[in-house]
């Protein structure tokens, strides 16, 4: 893949995110990280699996999205403070702290989340 494919790939999976289609940013991601070697490659696995978290956490696993979201955390956490334009300390408090909100409220329901996360890419 090119390196326009890839900023593609990773733009689409943004916007699918920011919409709160979870499953779709984790499918676009998945893409682009099985095609990725290299240092990037645990970046895109954090992504998923902090999409994946919290499309488990829509549909009532917060076993599993409890799991993936520290899994999302230690895989992205090496790549702070910023990597390819995300701010990577904010991005995971954001998905913390709709975690936390959902499961305080037992709000979580399927495209029904509260305090959703959403992610703005630094300028540059």
């Amino acid at each position: 893949m090119t390196q326009e494919e890839n900023a593609f790939l990773y733009q689409q999976g943004i916007e699918h995110f920011n919409r709160g289609e979870y499953f779709d940013s984790h499918e676009v991601w998945e893409e682009l990280w099985i095609d990725t070697e290299g240092e990037d490659r645990r970046f895109y696995q954090g992504l998923i699996q902090a999409a994946v978290a919290l499309y488990h956490l829509e549909n009532g696993n917060v076993v599993g999205s409890r799991k993936l979201l520290e899994s999302s955390a230690g895989y992205l956490a090496a790549y702070g403070p910023s990597h390819c334009g995300l701010e990577i300390d904010a991005f995971l408090r954001g998905v913390r702290e709709c975690f936390n909100e959902n499961v305080d409220r037992r709000a979580a329901t399927p495209g029904n989340l509260v305090k959703r996360p959403t992610i703005v890419l630094l300028p540059g």
